[in-house]
């Protein structure tokens, strides 16, 4: 895996903006890694903290950190996945919702990112667009330190059964389920949006 991850900067200190040729090559390869192909070893509890300290430098208006992280490994994470796999039978299509929670038991490391949101002058829905944004800068950290990463958010992560058991609190939302772990299979890059088409330029009437 990549090397170590520089300490984080003490407060006030001057991060200068600058170009950096090796992120903008990182950022116009990188891929998701398929989730039924990350196997075992996983970032250990080190790799995980620094993993979880890259994830939370993301664009917090008000200073908030209206997230959390639970982390679901080893012989918990087990125990998570059977009690969730009982309420697949009660799902719209079981036989999908099975199969999708294969995508949970085969990672050995998955986090769960937990939106939350604070009462305030922030609006809700910057709090919660903070929360994605964590869970894309996880998906980023991970790949950048050599490890496959897979954010999804499925079924479990919308039934209320299943959110009381991962101990989620009123009010408060999964943005995603990252999955971490080493790719047993390399990714090939997909069908990509035609930037051109979507994008516009404002003008006045």
């Amino acid at each position: 895996m990549a090397g170590s991850v520089p300490p984080a900067p003490e407060f006030g200190e001057t991060l200068p903006v600058e170009a950096s040729p090796e992120v903008v090559a990182f950022l116009a390869r990188r891929r998701s890694a398929s989730a039924m192909a990350l196997a075992a070893p996983g970032p250990d509890a080190d790799q995980l903290a620094d993993i979880l300290r890259l994830a939370a430098r993301v664009p917090d208006h008000g200073k908030l950190a209206p997230w959390r992280f639970v982390i679901l490994q080893g012989p918990a994470k087990d125990v998570f996945a059977e009690r969730i796999t009982q309420l697949a039978d009660s799902q719209a299509n079981p036989t999908k919702a099975k199969a999708a929670l294969r995508k949970l038991t085969r990672p050995p490391v998955a986090v769960a990112v937990i939106s939350r949101f604070i009462p305030g002058e922030i609006p809700e829905w910057e709090q919660r667009q903070s929360a994605s944004a964590v869970c894309h800068q996880m998906l980023l950290a991970a790949a950048a330190l050599g490890w496959g990463a897979n954010w999804i958010t499925d079924w479990y992560s919308y039934d209320p059964r299943a959110t009381t058991i991962l101990g989620l609190a009123e009010g408060e939302q999964v943005a995603g389920y990252l999955y971490l772990g080493t790719t047993t299979e390399q990714p090939q890059e997909r069908v990509r949006p035609d930037v051109a088409a979507i994008t516009s330029e404002w003008s006045p009437a």
